[in-house]
């Protein structure tokens, strides 16, 4: 029997079902867990968490059994789903969710980072502990796509393969709404991105993370994590027949050249298909211990010249349309000889998004910052180009898009 009770009721033997209150302010990643260490009550009492759901048929009951704040698990349930019927997240500005979808990383990360580890021990994992994960992310997606997603982007070696899980997850998302999916299917998409590669806990870590190309033997090990990673999800609770082939299926290709099946177009799912996109998309636009990943433009540049083997047309084109031929925080040149870059798309052309004018390339010098929205009848200028922060010695591409001082990522 599920009860709700205050935190000041809790005691160690008891089955903490779910704490109340957003995801983001729990102090653990996992929602449900067995209350055994006294560390773990007092961090919970030192919250500002006022309740807590206890399950009695896993774990202790309130002394003396008492009733008081009984809720029947059918009632809850209700309550959850009147609570979440038709629930949206109003799109906002970019520098509002860019400060969010900090704070929504560091906790993903923590989260994906204790789960996969606890897979490496052979832990099995269960899905109710990583939907939080996804609906957080999802919500994010919903109010402003551009922002996670970008920061998302920003990984070290050491944390690439759980930030990539995080961004990957994002961007699923993001696909499954330009598609069409409903809210389940986006769900267990989303999902299904987050644990995509589970499976390179399976990898040891000197292939990993070898700051060099893997030989062919490396290769061959790695090529692995997908069939590894499907096994550990086989031995999961709750998870989906979606997350199973996206993990599986996700480095296949519609040429049939992909891996480890080597499956062809009409082979391979509608998701599988979803996740080999954004898993590319991810992993060419983010520095890994090998190479600094390329620019958001380029990459979907890139990715449209190998598109015709590699990936499923429709569902690249979708993919483009979703985060635009400039994504968020591309850096573009204007037909007005300045530089400036990309903080939204309009939703009007995918060539006319929203652009922070930084630059003056006639003075080689910074002005001040102007947002143009270049879908507007009386904007006259245009991109002509994306361009490499690099070549022009700008290293505040993240501070210029996100409005966040570099410390705050």
């Amino acid at each position: 029997m599920l009860k709700r009770i205050h935190v000041e009721q809790l005691r160690l033997g008891m089955h903490v079902h779910e704490l109340c209150g957003s995801w983001m302010d729990h102090p653990f990643w996992r929602g449900a867990f067995m209350l055994d260490n006294p560390k773990d009550l007092q961090i919970i009492l030192s919250t500002g968490i006022k309740e807590a759901w206890i399950d009695t048929s896993k774990g202790l009951d309130v002394e003396g059994g008492a009733d008081e704040g009984v809720i029947a698990e059918e009632v809850k349930n209700t309550l959850a789903q009147a609570d979440s019927t038709g629930k949206t997240a109003p799109r906002i500005d970019i520098h509002q969710e860019a400060a969010r979808a900090v704070k929504i990383c560091a906790k993903s990360k923590q989260a994906v980072t204790s789960m996969f580890q606890e897979a490496r021990m052979g832990k099995a994992l269960d899905a109710e502990d990583a939907l939080p994960i996804v609906e957080e992310i999802s919500t994010s997606v919903m109010r402003n796509p551009g922002a996670l997603i970008s920061l998302a982007r920003l990984k070290n070696k050491d944390d690439y393969t759980y930030m990539h899980s995080v961004a990957v997850c994002a961007l699923m998302v993001s696909l499954a709404r330009q598609l069409g999916l409903d809210e389940a299917q986006t769900r267990q998409v989303g999902l299904a991105g987050l644990l995509h590669d589970v499976g390179k806990m399976m990898i040891p870590l000197n292939i990993l993370n070898k700051p060099g190309k893997l030989t062919d033997a490396e290769f061959e090990k790695m090529k692995t994590h997908p069939a590894e990673g499907h096994k550990i999800l086989l031995e999961g609770k709750g998870i989906s027949d979606i997350a199973l082939d996206v993990c599986l299926h996700h480095h296949e290709k519609v040429d049939g050249r992909g891996y480890p099946e080597k499956l062809t177009d009409e082979q391979i799912s509608l998701y599988a298909k979803m996740g080999a996109v954004c898993d590319v998309y991810d992993a060419i636009t983010s520095n890994r211990p090998y190479k600094n990943g390329w620019e958001p433009a380029e990459s979907i540049r890139k990715m449209a010249e190998w598109s015709k083997g590699h990936f499923d047309q429709v569902i690249f084109q979708a993919f483009v349309k979703s985060v635009g031929i400039y994504p968020v925080g591309s850096l573009v040149r204007l037909e007005s000889d300045r530089l400036g870059v990309i903080i939204e798309q309009t939703g009007k052309s995918l060539l006319t998004p929203k652009v922070k004018v930084f630059f003056s390339i006639k003075s080689n010098s910074r002005v001040a910052p102007e947002i143009l929205d270049l879908s507007k009848p009386a904007c006259k200028d245009k991109i002509i180009s994306h361009e490499d922060p690099a070549k022009w010695d700008i290293r505040d591409i993240y501070e210029l898009w996100s409005g966040l001082p570099a410390a705050s990522w």
